[in-house]
């Protein structure tokens, strides 16, 4: 499915509340009523009562490329591999790395507006159009999910216009237990987010607000973000190098392999610590 297709399945069920999720590993067989409604032929698990702390301390002390390096062990390199465009907004020098973030995904969707602008206004008729969209067409109603393990993850429908983080929501996020944010769009207020240091790892730097420009299309369902499938539930992991998305149902296998493969890196890297006169770090333990 692409995101076009997703994106219209997802906003039919957010604005009728009648999608339909097909069952696990079954070929679809839709009615007609079923299709005209919209269903997400994109068949996954729901992990939402699942508390993902436990992943989170599976996978903490990982690096994104253990789990590249896993991934490949298992045969699916590259495609869970956001695009380089992603990067880190900051990074912590200090040995803690605190702009390393571990997760399950909580995934939202904007779309491009189709709705007409109301043309110039009064500053107070100004504050109360632009109050109404973001309360109405343009909400963040994953807030009430967040919680330790999870990463808010934003497709964007890639608009460079649209500042979908700032210094104010994404704070408010990380203070309800969100480990960090991931989108393919901006994020604004990039001076107070550093300062904050919130996790953010975006596309564009900048943008401006939703009203006029955007409407939310779609909260936990699949969304495709730097060229990757990303499923409610499945597991992140962003540090300097990137974006990696396991899938759920290989988040198991993949940390195993990953951490022996760490183990033997540190194993060799501490062998050339010794040899250089280098001070062990917290990489090597």
């Amino acid at each position: 499915m692409n995101r076009s297709t997703t994106a219209a399945f997802a906003l039919a069920g957010v604005l009728g509340g009648s999608i339909a999720l097909l069952a696990q590993d079954t070929p679809p067989k839709l009615s007609n009523d079923q299709i005209n409604k919209g269903a997400v032929l994109l068949q996954y698990k729901d992990y939402s009562k699942e508390d993902p702390m436990p992943l989170v301390h599976e996978y903490e002390g990982l690096r994104v490329s253990d789990v590249l390096d896993a991934l490949q062990a298992i045969g699916i390199q590259d495609i869970t591999l956001m695009d380089k465009s992603i990067r880190p907004l900051w990074k912590d020098t200090t040995e803690k790395a605190t702009h390393r973030i571990y997760g399950v995904a909580v995934t939202y969707q904007y779309l491009p507006t189709n709705r007409a602008n109301p043309g110039p206004m009064n500053y107070e008729e100004f504050k109360k159009w632009h109050s109404h969209w973001y309360q109405t067409y343009a909400p963040e109603v994953f807030g009430s999910v967040l919680r330790p393990g999870t990463i808010v993850v934003i497709d964007s429908h890639e608009s460079n216009m649209v500042g979908f983080c700032g210094s104010n929501n994404t704070l408010a996020w990380k203070n309800k237990g969100a480990a960090g944010v991931v989108t393919n769009g901006n994020c604004r207020d990039t001076d107070e987010l550093i300062l904050e240091k919130v996790p953010v790892y975006a596309k564009y730097l900048g943008g401006g607000t939703r009203p006029g420009r955007i409407e939310a299309g779609a909260v936990n369902l699949p969304v495709t973000v730097g060229g990757v499938l990303v499923r409610p539930g499945d597991f992140i992991l962003a540090d300097g190098d990137g974006v990696v998305v396991v899938p759920r149902e290989k988040v198991e296998e993949v940390a195993k392999i990953a951490w022996d493969i760490a183990k033997g890196d540190k194993a060799t890297r501490r062998k050339l610590y010794d040899q250089g006169g280098l001070k062990v770090d917290s990489t090597l333990k």
